[in-house]
């Protein structure tokens, strides 16, 4: 079955007040849009807002940005580049099976419509030209700096340049014959079927990397092994240019260019108190993978992304840009909303066991010394 054709079979419960919130005329009776677009004039900004999660200037950008990439109205019946970025935000920001918001909104689609518009800005947001300016791993020495100052002026610890995590975003099930990735590799160990998701994020939880691309059954030290930024901040290290360092939690193997906490500290112990500010600056990743699913909940567990994993990743990369752009436009931060806890699916300590008589790993004991001595100056 393709890409949405399940989404008629599903139903929502929070439409309700989606309609009052579209048709509610304050000052006279209910009202219905009258062009497909005008909702930058019916709702008012805090309207706008909670359906389309972007505010009316972002939401004006988007499409400035998206446009050239999207087809035209080309007819009289034909949807405009608005009328689709509108449906693909709604269906992005409510979670909502795909029916519910070409029916609810009132732009008075068919549910293909609706499932081409996702698609097309899905894609549109996934082009190279797009993501690559918006999602972005430091690429300066400067823009390190910069970062290293934003974790440091908050947290105290130096040298910190991005927070590390894995979430896991929930999908239907993909076919059982796939050649590459075989349907029981997307079961994680909650049992249902997913994408783990390695996020990246600054201290302003800004997100700079993103890898959507592997099944639930990953594990995160896998994925970071895979990734294309180990491979660049670990050649940052190998040219001597120590003191930049992602955080993430022990799950990940201890390197001096990712570190890690220290297991069990003893209370009242300068370990401790490093491990207590550590937890703390590592907590942005965590509430920024809260806010990117309570701002999108298409993303949340129950929601549940009735597409391929292609498609469904697509769909996570596409959020995470909005997610940026709503960090950068400043817009006002949602309510987190209650999902299932999966930062810590996999958080089983990546142990490296000391064997007497057997050497231990060089970049283990340069990273053990660097988290040493950062805990001693710490609790100077």
């Amino acid at each position: 079955m393709a890409d949405g054709d399940l989404a008629h079979l599903f139903l929502i419960q929070n439409m309700e007040e989606i309609e009052e919130l579209v048709n509610d005329n304050v000052n006279g009776p209910r009202q219905r849009f009258h062009r497909r677009d005008d909702a930058f004039e019916v709702l008012s900004d805090q309207e706008f807002i909670k359906i389309f999660r972007l505010n009316k200037e972002l939401t004006r950008h988007l499409i400035n940005i998206v446009a050239p990439h999207m087809r035209q109205q080309t007819r009289i019946s034909a949807l405009s580049v608005t009328t689709k970025v509108l449906i693909a935000l709604r269906f992005y920001g409510g979670g909502s099976y795909q029916v519910d918001v070409g029916s609810n909104i009132n732009f008075a689609v068919s549910q293909p419509s609706v499932s081409r518009c996702i698609q097309e800005l899905t894609e549109a947001l996934n082009n190279e030209d797009i993501f690559n300016q918006i999602v972005q791993f430091p690429r300066t020495f400067e823009e390190l700096a910069e970062i290293r100052l934003g974790f440091y002026r908050q947290y105290h610890i130096p040298g910190i340049i991005g927070a590390i995590d894995c979430t896991h975003v929930a999908i239907i099930a993909p076919p059982l014959n796939d050649e590459n990735y075989p349907e029981y590799v997307y079961i994680n160990r909650k049992r249902y079927h997913s994408l783990n998701v390695q996020l990246i994020c600054d201290h302003n939880m800004r997100i700079l990397n993103v890898n959507s691309r592997f099944p639930g059954s990953s594990h995160d030290s896998y994925i970071w092994q895979m990734s294309n930024v180990r491979n660049v901040i670990e050649n940052i290290y190998r040219t001597n240019h120590r003191g930049y360092y992602l955080i993430g939690d022990q799950g990940y193997p201890l390197r001096p260019w990712l570190l890690t906490p220290l297991e069990q500290p003893e209370p009242n112990t300068p370990e401790f108190r490093f491990n207590t500010a550590f937890k703390r600056a590592r907590s942005t990743i965590e509430r920024c993978n809260g806010l990117l699913k309570s701002r999108f909940r298409c993303l949340l567990k129950h929601r549940v992304l009735h597409y391929s994993p292609t498609t469904a990743a697509k769909i996570v990369n596409a959020c995470t840009i909005l997610h940026n752009l709503c960090i950068e436009y400043g817009i006002p931060e949602v309510e987190l909303e209650e999902d299932e806890v999966d930062y810590g699916m996999f958080d089983v300590p990546y142990n490296e066991v000391y064997v007497p008589g057997v050497r231990v790993n060089p970049d283990l004991a340069e990273a053990r010394m660097l988290r040493n001595r950062i805990i001693n100056n710490h609790s100077a």
